[in-house]
């Protein structure tokens, strides 16, 4: 029962608890993914009757060991594409997002195997999102947000949300990415507290 719709549930669901705890709730999950509330409440009945999610009425949509697997494999093609632009197209990091939205649904997995070799098997997108390798494995280290960062927490960049590609923008002119070290608070401009995860060390 496979379709794009599906998957883009299913990536929404798993997204959502990537980097905090709370499980998404049926508003939430209509908020992020752009549509009404009772299209969604359809969309949940029919990932719950094909065993992707568990969800009880007005309660929060979690992912079954099958739903997570292949929200695993989605993410994993939808952030190699992105790295793939970044790196052989010189697309900016803040204009990947919808372009993967497409071809995630449409390269074969020999071409995704191919642009993995290609890229030398990497374990983060442009925005620190990890990659899950094949088997749906994913590496990550320790992290807080920025928002919650105690003064004069000083960490690297691990992962800066894609959400808001305006925001991706200013950050990129101030001169923030992956990689670079941050003194928490930082003036970084409106909404970088709430998009940006340091590391803890």
């Amino acid at each position: 029962m496979a379709s794009p719709a599906f998957d883009d549930y299913l990536k929404t669901v798993y997204s959502h608890t990537e980097w905090q705890d709370a499980p998404i709730t049926p508003s939430q999950l209509a908020g992020a993914l752009g549509i009404a509330p009772s299209s969604v409440t359809e969309m949940v009945k029919k990932l719950a009757a094909a065993g992707l999610v568990s969800h009880v009425p007005y309660g929060a949509v979690k992912l079954t060991d099958a739903g997570r697997g292949r929200a695993l494999q989605m993410l994993r093609r939808h952030r190699l594409i992105e790295t793939w632009l970044v790196c052989e197209f010189d697309y900016a990091w803040h204009e990947v997002h919808d372009e993967a939205e497409v071809l995630e649904h449409t390269i074969s997995d020999r071409l995704l195997d191919a642009i993995d070799e290609r890229l030398g098997r990497p374990r983060f997108d442009p925005h620190g999102d990890a990659i899950p390798d094949a088997n749906g494995d994913v590496v990550r280290e320790p992290f807080v947000l920025l928002g919650d960062a105690p003064a004069g927490h000083t960490g690297r960049v691990l992962r800066v949300s894609d959400r808001d590609p305006d925001l991706l923008q200013r950050l990129e002119d101030a001169g923030v990415s992956v990689g670079v070290e941050i003194t928490a608070p930082a003036d970084l401009p409106d909404g970088a507290a709430h998009a940006i995860w340091l590391s803890l060390g």
